[in-house]
């Protein structure tokens, strides 16, 4: 099974990454499976949810939920170690629980929203954008090596065709 993105997403993220932003992939899904979908795309940074592992074994504890809130706590403290401004960020979302996230960047837009997000960013003027283009990964965006694609192919992802996957996309200034 190989991954899907949307056409879209791939221009939105080849865009940002020629102007020299770099894209961070936040999604509250386990970084095992985040991580490789995040190399694929290039992302400079992958944010997601850590489980807690000892001897090599997961406990069922999770480490950080990076839901609601916890993607804003990500997102700040990577923002302060990489020296990203927030006000100058982008973030993309289609979920109303991505609010605190949408709020916490100068440049929120949301893609193919839920009914509640698309309600919030029709209030606050934010831009609406619908992705419809389903094309394969591997055939859209290089991967770095058939490593990353089978890895991420193995656990059966397509959550970016499904749009469950949210990143955010921030800008590096020179201070």
């Amino acid at each position: 099974v190989t991954p899907l993105v949307f056409a879209e997403a791939a221009d939105l993220i080849a865009a940002h990454k020629l102007c020299g932003r770099d894209v961070v992939v936040v999604s509250a899904s386990g970084e095992e499976i985040v991580a490789p979908i995040a190399r694929a795309l290039g992302a400079t940074h992958a944010m997601a949810t850590r489980m807690v592992v000892e001897d090599g074994k997961y406990t069922g504890e999770v480490a950080f939920y990076c839901y609601g809130e916890g993607k804003v706590q990500a997102i700040r403290e990577l923002a302060t170690r990489e020296g990203y401004p927030l006000e100058y960020c982008y973030a993309y979302s289609d979920s109303i629980t991505d609010l605190p996230m949408l709020e916490a960047v100068g440049h929120p837009s949301v893609v193919n929203p839920d009914r509640g997000l698309r309600r919030e960013a029709t209030e606050r003027g934010w831009p609406v954008l619908s992705f419809s283009r389903p094309v394969s990964l591997r055939d859209r965006i290089p991967a770095p090596s058939g490593a990353a694609i089978a890895t991420t192919a193995a656990v059966g992802i397509s959550a970016l065709a499904a749009g469950a996957v949210t990143y955010s996309v921030l800008r590096r200034f020179a201070l």
